[in-house]
């Protein structure tokens, strides 16, 4: 697999299964998106389950709004399910969310493969915008769940 690989991993006191509760309902999402990105589901399941399409709109980083539809793949509930994007900003999304059961609670490790649309016109892209992009979105979303877990 080409292209660029982001990950980050966060420790949070719950069980997998309440983590997985979590994560496989899309409504969560806006919860932990920053609000930069005017995130909303145009569709979506209550409940992720293998072959399920999201689709929502977020904010470019030029402030454009751009659809961006979801595949739900390889679920295995409720350890991890991937995540594809068939249509959004990138040429290639691939996103492994993993749920591990660790002393105390759950350690959840996010694996995002990704390729971006005319690369080889702006080589500089990745490391000057997406990185620090991802970085914020990700540091966004670790607060936002330690708010939300923290005391549960």
């Amino acid at each position: 697999m080409s292209g660029y690989v982001f990950e980050q991993k966060q420790f949070l006191p719950i069980s997998a299964q309440k983590a997985w509760d979590f994560f496989s309902d899309p409504r969560n999402l806006a919860r932990i998106t920053p609000p930069q990105l005017d995130f909303k589901i145009i569709s979506a399941p209550e409940k992720c389950v293998e072959g399920s399409i999201i689709e929502y709109r977020i904010k470019s980083l030029f402030g454009i709004s751009i659809r961006w539809v979801s595949l739900i793949k390889d679920v295995k509930a409720p350890h991890e399910f991937i995540d594809i994007q068939e249509k959004g900003p990138y040429r290639y999304w691939h996103h492994r969310h993993h749920f591990e059961e660790v002393p105390g609670g759950v350690l959840i490790k996010d694996v995002v493969h990704y390729e971006l649309p005319l690369e080889w016109m702006f080589p500089w892209l990745n490391r000057a915008v997406i990185v620090k992009q991802l970085n914020k979105i990700f540091s966004f979303r670790s607060q936002k769940l330690s708010q939300i877990f923290e005391f549960h």
